[in-house]
């Protein structure tokens, strides 16, 4: 059938419209996720059969209502099947080259080439060839995989790549393991020189010797119709994992079809920014044993453009490789909730601590098929929000997946049935022939380790903290000037800060925000009003702090984190804490017990240098931290407690990602906690984005001081300092699981650095240098804007006689406050003219609310002028248009919407003035009723 040339070029270019998209409108690509359909079929005796790629088939089938469908009927988001390498299938194979098996392990590589730049295909053959002639291995040769194009729909034929495989002997003879190693390697090393020679379309799906991925952009019924292999009789597996992917906003393309290398994943890592951030901060100490010289041949570990399960997934790989099982790299990387589990054993729950000291969870909803060659295992997230169904039959199969009945099993061959929960496995042995539940693979995985012995290193400081004295340093007008040049108010100590020191609660407030976005307020507001914090996409249901504080955990860790891939009691060399949030007196004790390797770095500027100045001091920031960490120190403590009136403070937000973002690009900052002592910071929204840009545990000094005056002066009744403070740092604990529950994510050392935010009038450069990975669509206010605010707040805060704070305005509208939209006289005049149908009060509620100052951004918009105005003479008098429409006692609500259309452009175009002050002709003209006005 032919197509239209021009239909084929649009389709064939919809991926580069993609990229140009993201270049010069809203799509960004580290936006999307997906919920797909998963699973695995495993025979537990381990012997390769026809029987189990069939039932591999039929399961990927029976899911296709778990992807999506394009407008053509054909096109799929993505579905594919993994299984073992069917060894006399390919031994035929490579009997076609001319070569015969000498009996030795073969790999293979399934790998996507360009389709139509026949000069790229070359380049990466070539690259391919020499790395693993490099390596020490033999190419028996290449075969081009039979496809069957007739079932793809129109986007995938035109995005198709082409697809070929490449058959490896181990003539080296080493042993299965350390050949599918070096495999590991050898597929890093081209994939950066493929990448290097800027080669685009190529992908390896599988380069191994136990396993081979068919995936591709059909749907989960064509997988076996478009890939023939799958359909012969010598094809044959123990184990075989499928998935069908549903991309809810994102460009379905052939690469990102799962199943990955190691795993098939159904849900979203809500976390991914987070783990990301922290991986490339880990990848400076990445060495292992297993993996030698080649540990600096894999690195970056995530390749750029992986979706969270690809991410997922080349992590798993690594942990995988560098020695560790596939339950335990689950353990590691997706654990179930531990820390407030009483029932847990204490074996279990000293192996997740010891996770814990490690590596930041991967958090999000997710059921996860998974192998490492010997185990095959079905996983859920610490909160069960993916469904993981699974029977046993008689014959020894283990059928597992997202629905139940994928596989038809007559119910008399059923020997078990069930579904995994919240954090729990499933896995098959396939070495020893064994099915383990979840308590006995992790008996196991507890036992494998002295995890009870590391972790008695670790320095749990909860215990030590609990019960110290809070001491006020500050009062009276010392108090009240800093608290001016914080930007702190009369409404919010009221508002905000007293009913959390009151009731350990936040304060409940109506929906709606009417006062100007911060970069277009004439008030000053602090940098957090500056970021809004992101949804998660698709989980669902919403994770409910309250309901499910058992699966949430504020549970904090720093310290000098060491190499994620050691087994050895140095990783629980680390110091622990139940909350990020510190008093003040918690922070002097915390700060003894960093002895003495910390530093104190003073985030405040001199007020009498010349501006611009805060970008200096910024930098001095980053140099003082960067110095700090090379010297051994491994806690920082960032301040603004400096500030007097020769000292302005910087906003500490912008501060403390600066001092995380340097460290991270320099590699450091796993060698270091970030405490910041804020002035500002006085609800849970700032205390978010604080610890969202790399703080590690955070002192609001200047809130307490504000709530120890108000228990000075009685005004919290007879409540103790401590007990005051207690309530806070509560209430800030709820503020931040709440936050944390918005994005999907229960773990605060996974929030932690992870700029789940979006910067709404902050300049894109500012945001770029000091806010990495962050999105600010319509950029605004850049650091001399900030640095102009801080400065007038300042001298307002330190001019003679300003002792008296503002009554604020934010939260109610106060005469000399913020700017409101919903004013109160202009209520009043809209429900006036709505209950009397009068157009003059509905006139002065229009033009009042055109006279206000821009609150939103669409009040920057304004419309194009469609032409020249009508001269006044041609126009219809507005008396004759109202004989044409209106009758006598007619309502105005009674007029057709082409009267309404007709009189407003009339009086548009007229804009007379009456001697009433109305626009148009004599008010009198627009009475049709008999009942008022």
């Amino acid at each position: 059938m032919a197509h239209d040339p021009r239909s084929d070029a649009f389709i064939a270019s919809y991926e580069a419209r993609a990229r140009d998209l993201e270049t010069r409108g809203m799509y960004r690509s580290e936006t999307e996720h997906a919920s797909c359909g998963v699973g695995l079929v495993c025979a537990i005796d381990g012997r390769p059969t026809r029987a189990v790629v069939e039932a591999g088939i039929t399961a990927l089938k029976a899911i296709w209502h778990r992807g999506a469908v394009d407008a053509d009927g054909k096109t799929g988001d993505g579905a594919g099947l993994y299984t073992q390498i069917p060894v006399a299938f390919f031994e035929d194979q490579i009997r076609r080259t001319g070569h015969e098996p000498d009996g030795s392990l073969i790999a293979i590589g399934q790998i996507f080439l360009p389709r139509t730049d026949f000069g790229g295909q070359e380049t990466c053959r070539g690259i391919v060839e020499q790395e693993v002639l490099s390596g020490g291995y033999y190419i028996h040769g290449w075969r081009q995989v039979p496809v069957n194009i007739a079932v793809l729909g129109q986007k995938a034929k035109a995005t198709r790549p082409a697809i070929e495989q490449i058959m490896i002997a181990n003539h080296k003879g080493v042993d299965e393991e350390t050949f599918e190693r070096e495999l590991y390697v050898i597929r890093r090393r081209i994939e950066k020189a493929v990448l290097a020679a800027q080669v685009s379309g190529f992908y390896v799906c599988s380069l191994s010797c136990r396993s081979i991925v068919y995936k591709g952009m059909m749907l989960a019924e064509q997988v076996a119709e478009f890939y023939p292999d799958l359909k012969d009789p010598r094809f044959v597996s123990a184990l075989a994992i499928y998935h069908q992917r549903y991309s809810t906003n994102t460009f379905p393309q052939w690469w990102l079809a799962q199943p990955f290398r190691m795993l098939a994943h159904n849900g979203e890592i809500n976390t991914l920014k987070g783990n990301l951030n922290w991986m490339k901060s880990h990848e400076i100490r990445l060495a292992s044993g297993f993996l030698g010289e080649g540990a600096e041949d894999i690195k970056p570990i995530v390749a750029d453009g992986s979706s969270d399960s690809a991410a997922l997934d080349a992590v798993f790989e690594l942990v995988v490789r560098a020695g560790r099982s596939a339950p335990m790299a689950k353990t590691l990387l997706v654990p179930e909730a531990w820390s407030k589990d009483e029932a847990m054993p204490d074996a279990w729950k000293a192996m997740y601590a010891y996770s814990n000291a490690v590596m930041e969870p991967w958090d999000g909803p997710a059921a996860l098929a998974m192998t490492d060659g010997r185990w095959v295992v079905a996983g859920l997230d610490r909160n069960g929000l993916r469904p993981m169904r699974y029977v046993v039959t008689k014959q020894g199969l283990v059928i597992a997946g997202s629905e139940v009945g994928m596989v038809p099993t007559d119910e008399a061959d059923i020997v078990e049935k069930g579904a995994l929960g919240p954090g729990q496995m499933l896995a098959v042995d396939l070495y020893e022939s064994r099915l383990l539940h979840d308590a006995e693979i992790k008996d196991e995985l507890a036992r494998e380790r002295p995890y009870a012995e590391w972790t008695a290193k670790i320095a749990d400081l909860a215990e030590g903290l609990n019960g110290l004295s809070e001491q006020a340093r500050l009062e009276g007008a010392g108090l009240r000037r800093r608290q001016i040049g914080a930007g702190y108010s009369i409404e919010e100590l009221e508002a905000i800060l007293h009913p959390m020191a009151e009731d350990a609660k936040e304060a409940i407030g109506s929906m709606g925000d009417d006062t100007p976005v911060a970069v277009l307020s004439d008030q000053y507001r602090p940098l957090s009003h500056f970021f809004r914090q992101n949804f998660s996409q698709v989980t669902n249901p919403p994770i409910d702090p309250l309901r499910e504080k058992r699966v949430m955990s504020l549970k904090t860790r720093f310290g000098n984190l060491k190499n994620v891939l050691d087994e050895d009691s140095s990783q629980a060399e680390i110091i622990t804490l139940e909350s990020p949030v510190v008093t003040n007196a918690q922070s002097d004790k915390l700060v003894e017990a960093f002895g003495g390797s910390y530093r104190v770095i003073d985030c405040t500027i001199p007020v009498d240098e010349p501006e611009p100045a805060l970008r200096g001091h910024l930098e001095r920031v980053r140099r003082e931290a960067e110095e700090a960490v090379r010297a051994g120190c491994a806690h920082l403590v960032l301040t603004d407690e400096a500030v007097c009136s020769d000292r302005v403070g910087m906003p500490m937000i912008l501060a403390t990602s600066a001092a995380h973002a340097w460290l991270t690009r320099q590699g450091l900052r796993t060698f270091c906690s970030l405490n910041v002592r804020s002035a500002e910071c006085i609800d849970p929204h700032y205390f978010a984005v604080l610890i969202g840009v790399g703080a590690t545990t955070v002192n609001p000094w200047l809130a307490q001081e504000s709530i120890l005056d108000r228990v000075r002066r009685g005004l919290l009744g007879e409540m103790s300092a401590e007990a005051a403070m207690g309530n806070f740092v509560q209430a800030i604990d709820l503020g931040l699981l709440k936050i944390m529950s918005k994005m999907g994510i229960s773990v605060i050392s996974s929030y932690r650095g992870g700029c789940n935010f979006e910067a709404v009038g902050l300049s894109r450069s500012l945001v770029g240098e000091f806010f990495p990975g962050m999105i600010s669509r319509i950029s605004g206010i850049g650091l001399k804007g900030i640095e102009a605010k801080l400065r007038a707040l300042h001298a307002k805060a330190w001019a003679p006689g300003a002792e008296v704070l503002p009554i604020g305005g934010i939260y109610k509208a106060r005469r000399k406050g913020e700017s409101h939209a919903w004013q109160a006289q202009l209520i009043h005049a809209m429900q006036h003219a709505v209950a009397h149908n009068s157009y003059s009060k509905w006139k002065a509620y229009s033009d009042g609310m055109r006279a206000l100052q821009p609150i939103h951004l669409r009040d920057l918009l304004d419309f194009k002028p469609a032409g020249k105005p009508v001269p006044l003479e041609e126009v219809e008098s507005i008396t004759s248009i109202r004989k044409r429409f209106v009758t006598p006692g007619m309502s105005l609500g009674a007029l057709s919407p082409e009267a309404h259309r007709t009189l407003n452009i009339a009086m548009n175009r007229i804009g007379a003035k009456s001697d009433s002050g109305e626009g148009g002709e004599d008010p009198k003209d627009f009475k049709p009723m008999s009942n008022g006005d």
